[in-house]
């Protein structure tokens, strides 16, 4: 009777020579936008009072699969960004993004609402066009 060689692959492989995906985020919630902030200066408590807060659930992941980044229970999510630099993965709920963005955006085109203004009204040849690619 012949035997059956079963080969099994693991599931990713990164190369040696292939680039990474250092702050890639698996296990997200979708009611919530993720983002990695670094904890220098008063950044971390800035983006609580804006309303976001430090991801500690484990089954949020941030990152390649790394065996020398245990964490325990209930512990922030954090990855070392380079230069002794720690990021903590924080969420916000997507509605308070969702309006953050909205008010952003307002401003981005009252800028340039402002610009074009200026410019027809400074300049006696030329022509200014603005796009969002």
């Amino acid at each position: 009777m012949a035997e059956t060689l079963t080969i099994k692959r693991q599931a990713r492989r990164t190369p040696i020579n292939g680039t990474r995906n250092k702050l890639t985020v698996r296990g997200k919630d979708p009611d919530y936008e993720y983002r990695v902030v670094n904890d220098t200066d008063d950044r971390v408590n800035e983006m609580i009072d804006r309303g976001y807060e430090i991801v500690k659930d484990q089954n949020v992941k941030v990152g390649d699969k790394r065996v020398s980044t245990p964490s325990a229970e209930g512990s922030p999510v954090k990855i070392s960004v380079g230069g002794g630099v720690q990021g903590y993965l924080m969420r916000i709920k997507k509605e308070y993004y969702q309006e953050d963005r909205a008010a952003k955006d307002a401003q981005v085109d009252a800028t340039e609402t402002s610009m074009r203004e200026e410019a027809r009204t400074n300049t006696d040849y030329g022509k200014l066009s603005i796009n969002r690619d």
